[in-house]
């Protein structure tokens, strides 16, 4: 398997929905539509993970360009987020199990 990227975005959220769920269905099926685009996962339990999977760098920073993106980061950080950090790396190689 050839290397990919993961973007890993990991959050607190505000007391405030204001519109998140919705806007967080918009932008994982937005991102899914993008050239590049390999898959997402997300999880919360008070802290929250999101993790999006691309083929290039290059395909990352159009994401991140993407106008109806970047109204979605202005709005979490406006009303959504009370903390979060990002990161980019590299996936070497991978390993799955799946019970029988």
């Amino acid at each position: 398997m050839k290397p990919y990227y993961a973007v890993i975005f990991t959050n607190t959220r505000t007391p405030s929905d204001n519109g998140y769920g919705e806007m967080a269905i918009a932008m994982e099926q937005l991102a899914r539509e993008q050239d590049g685009f390999l898959d997402f996962e997300s999880a919360r339990d008070g802290l929250g993970i999101s993790i999006s999977y691309w083929e290039s760098l290059e395909a990352i920073s159009k994401w991140k360009a993407n106008v109806e993106h970047q109204v979605a980061q202005k709005k979490g950080m406006e009303n959504w987020y009370s903390w979060y950090k990002i990161r980019i790396c590299t996936v070497e190689r991978e390993y799955e199990f799946t019970k029988p």
